[in-house]
Formats: structure tokens, C-alpha cells, sequence
């Protein structure tokens, strides 16, 4: 990923939980996604993680980038809930390219996605274990006809439990497909299967987590990790995926309507 840092603060979305702020960088303007949020470094760990999963099943997600920003940042939003977020995010975050011209998917979009396409993003919904692809929040966008993926940070919800993370907990974990915004075409999925789960080879996904950079891991683990436990999360993360990505598939069968329940 390239790195920039930020010069100016243009403007913050109040309107989501994260509150992530548009920031004006050395190399463009960038949604920047803050590491000081409650949901923390995993949900920008999730972000980087499933967008690259995505992007080697041939689905197309925003470029990702990094930001830094320090008290020098320029900000003219003086209310204290930013001002303690960016306090809190004080280095490298994850910043997006902008989508220009792009809009929301309307529920009329839905009938123009094809089925294999529909399958693809259920499927990687299924193995990332996303629960927020739903019709009341598609997080898909529409740009001259071409479809886009956005905010996977709440995917890969065993990285909250690594203690809990047992031997036959990737295969067992649910999909959280019972509500998804293509729950309709559950049936397709078994078609598309064999050949998506054989683009995800072990150097695919090291590939993936290889990208997440040592400063969101470190947040993750007690102070003063050393680069070997950094490593050993890594492929903690890389192991576990492996082995949900083991056939069977249940996620893949088109009747996996699991609950949240079956994770624990």
C-alpha cells in the first residue's frame, strides 16, 4: 500500500459510528477510516484483509491507502468528539480512493446484478463471516455500472475471541448469510464454489495479511509485542482462514442460514 501524510482535515461523518473524516494528503484527498475508534485496530486489520480476498476473487473495492497524521494536523472542527478520536489515531490509519461520481445501490440495482456476481459476493461474505451486507445497508456502490464493495471492518469477528478460537472453530463459525442482500440467489452459490475456493491459495492469503501493517497488529496485542509475536498473529489470522477454507464449505452450500450463536 502507498503511505501519505495528512496536511488538512476537510471534513468528518458524523453520521457513522466510526466517524471517519475525508483528509487532504501529499498524494490526494482520502476516506480515511480512524485507528482510535472503539471498534479499534481490528476493524481496519478486517478492512484490509477481506477488501485484498475480494480483489483476488475479481471483485472490485476501493484502493486502500495509508495516512498519517500528528498534532499538526489542520482542523477548523473543533468539537470534542473528533478532536478526542484524533488524539486517539495519532499515526497511520487506513485511507480509501474517493468513488468519484458514485451513488448508493438502490434496491433497483439488485435485479441488474447477475447471478454469478451475486454468488461471488455472498460467498466471500460467507468465508469473511461479514454480517453487513444487507438489504437496509448494501454497502455496495454504483460507478458508471460498475459495482463496488465498501466497509468490510465488522468481517473476521474471531479476531475479538483468540481465546476462544479452538481447532474446528473456522469450519464451524456461521456465514451470517440469513439476511444477506442476496440471500435469493443462496442456490447459485454451489456453482461458483470450487472455482473461487481455488484461487484462494495459502500464499493468497499470507498475501492478504501480509499486507496489514505491524502498527494495527501491535494495537492488538499486549504492549511492547516483539516482532515475532507480531509474526505469530499473522499467521494465526492466515491459519485460520486456511482451514475455513477447507471443503466441506458450509458457507457454500446454499442452505448455511447459521445465527451468530454458532461462533460461540
Amino acid at each position: 500500500m502507498n503511505h501519505y501524510h495528512a496536511s488538512r482535515l476537510i471534513a468528518a461523518e458524523y453520521k457513522s459510528s466510526t466517524l471517519p473524516v475525508l483528509l487532504e494528503t501529499d498524494g490526494g484527498t482520502f476516506f480515511v477510516k480512524l485507528v482510535g475508534t472503539a471498534q479499534g485496530a481490528p476493524l481496519l486489520i478486517a478492512e484490509i484483509i477481506v477488501a485484498n480476498i475480494a480483489e483476488a476473487l475479481g471483485l472490485r473495492v476501493p484502493e486502500r491507502v495509508l495516512v498519517h497524521f500528528d498534532e499538526k494536523l489542520t482542523v477548523e472542527d473543533k468539537r470534542d468528539e473528533l478532536g478526542d478520536l484524533l488524539r486517539a489515531s495519532y499515526g497511520w490509519n487506513l485511507g480509501f480512493t474517493l468513488l468519484k461520481g458514485a451513488r448508493n445501490f438502490r434496491d433497483d440495482d439488485h435485479a441488474q446484478i447477475s447471478d454469478t456476481l451475486a454468488a461471488t459476493i455472498l460467498w466471500l461474505d460467507g468465508f469473511t463471516m461479514n454480517p453487513d451486507r444487507t438489504a437496509r445497508n448494501p454497502n455496495i456502490m454504483v460507478q458508471n455500472g460498475a459495482y463496488w464493495l465498501i466497509d468490510h471492518g465488522s468481517a473476521l469477528p474471531f479476531q475479538y475471541q483468540w481465546s476462544g478460537v479452538k481447532e474446528d472453530s473456522p469450519p464451524k463459525a456461521a456465514s451470517f448469510l440469513a439476511n444477506h442482500l442476496f440471500r435469493d440467489r443462496l442456490q447459485h452459490l454451489s456453482a461458483v464454489d470450487e472455482s473461487l475456493a481455488s484461487v484462494l491459495m495459502r500464499e493468497t492469503l499470507e498475501g492478504a495479511i501480509q499486507d496489514v501493517p505491524d502498527d494495527f497488529l501491535r494495537r492488538t496485542l499486549p504492549k511492547a509485542a516483539t516482532v515475532d509475536e507480531i509474526q505469530r498473529r499473522r499467521n494465526a489470522y492466515s491459519a485460520y482462514l486456511w482451514k475455513r477454507l477447507k471443503a466441506p464449505r458450509t458457507f457454500a452450500l446454499g442452505y448455511d442460514l447459521l445465527s451468530e450463536s454458532s461462533l460461540k
